[in-house]
C-alpha cells in the first residue's frame, strides 16, 4: 500500500532547508577539526587531552575514521530530505529538526575542544548524546512497514551510527575531562575505572538493541570504537591488559546480543505478515 505525504507547506521548505545548512556546518566543522584547514587536530587540542594515550578510554587514531562514514551519511540524509518527495513525509516533519540540533551540537562540540575548552566539551557532547537518544526514539517510533532501503540507510543507518560512536565519544570525552581535572578516582584504580566505563557504555548498547529491535547502526559503531579502545591499550604507551579485554569482551557481547535479537524480531515480523495473508486469503 502506498504511502501519500500532505501537500508541503512553507514550514517544510524552511525545515529542508535548515537541516541541509546545518549538514555543511557540521562536516565544514569537521574539517576544521581534523586539521586539514592547518588547524590543530582534535586529539591534539585541549592540550592532547583527547589524544589516544591521553586515559584509558581513549580508542587508537584510527578508529575515527568512522567519522567519515558517519559525515557521508549525514550529507546523503540532508540531500534525500531535501527531494520533493520528503517535503511533506511525515517522518521528516517529526526528525528534521531533531537531527538538524545534532548537527549544530556536533559542530559546537568541535569549537569548544578546538578553544581548550574540556569542561565545555563535556557538556556540549552530553547535550549531543541526549539529542541523538531522541532522535534514536523517534526513529524506532516513526519506522514505516514495509521502508524503503534508501531511507533505512540514509536515516535510520546514519542515526544509529551516530548514536553509538557518540556513546563511545562521550565516555572518552568525561574521562579526559575528569583525569584534566585531576580527579583521583575515590580510591579506585585506574584499571578499575576503565573496566567500570566499558561496561556501562556496553549496557548503553544492549540497551539501544533491546528499545531498537536489534537495530544494527548502534551496535556497529559502538563496537568499532571499543575494539578501538582495546587496540590502544595493548600497543599504545598507556597499556592496560584489563581495560583491553573487557573492551573486547564487551564489544563482542555487544554486536552477538544485537544480532540475536534482530534476528528474533525478523521472525517475529514473518510471521505476523504471514499470518495477515492467510487471513486476507
Amino acid at each position: 500500500m502506498a504511502h501519500s505525504s500532505p501537500p508541503p507547506l512553507p514550514a517544510d521548505r524552511v525545515r529542508q532547508i535548515v537541516v541541509a545548512v546545518c549538514a555543511v556546518l557540521a562536516v565544514v566543522g569537521s574539517f576544521v577539526g581534523s586539521g586539514a584547514a592547518g588547524g590543530t587536530p582534535i586529539q591534539d587540542a585541549a592540550g592532547g587531552a583527547l589524544g589516544a594515550d591521553a586515559t584509558l578510554i581513549a580508542p587508537a587514531g584510527p578508529a575515527f575514521a568512522i567519522w567519515s562514514v558517519i559525515y557521508a551519511g549525514l550529507l546523503a540524509y540532508a540531500v534525500w530530505q531535501l527531494l520533493p518527495a520528503q517535503a511533506a513525509a511525515p517522518r521528516q516533519r517529526t526528525l528534521g529538526y531533531p537531527v538538524a540540533v545534532t548537527l549544530l551540537l556536533n559542530a559546537a562540540w568541535i569549537l569548544s575542544v578546538q578553544a581548550g575548552l574540556l569542561a565545555l566539551s563535556v557538556v556540549v557532547i552530553v547535550l549531543l548524546l541526549v539529542s541523538l537518544l531522541v532522535a534514536f526514539v523517534l526513529v524506532v517510533r516513526t519506522r514505516r512497514h514495509p521502508q524503503r532501503i534508501v531511507e533505512s540507510v540514509v536515516l535510520d543507518g546514519t542515526v544509529g551510527l551516530y548514536l553509538g560512536w557518540v556513546c563511545v565519544a562521550t565516555a572518552a570525552n568525561v574521562t579526559a575531562a575528569l583525569v584534566a581535572a585531576g580527579f583521583d578516582g575515590f580510591g579506585w584504580s585506574p584499571d578499575a575505572w576503565g573496566v567500570a566505563i566499558v561496561i556501562v557504555a556496553g549496557l548503553a548498547g544492549l540497551a539501544l538493541a533491546a528499545f531498537g529491535s536489534g537495530r544494527l547502526g548502534p551496535a556497529a559503531s559502538l563496537g568499532w570504537g571499543l575494539v578501538w579502545l582495546a587496540v590502544s591499550r595493548i600497543t599504545g604507551s598507556l597499556e592496560s591488559p584489563a581495560v583491553a579485554s573487557a573492551a573486547l569482551a564487551t564489544a563482542s557481547a555487544v554486536v552477538v546480543a544485537t544480532v540475536v535479537i534482530r534476528v528474533a524480531h525478523d521472525r517475529r515480523e514473518s510471521t505476523r505478515a504471514f499470518a495477515v495473508r492467510e487471513a486476507r486469503a
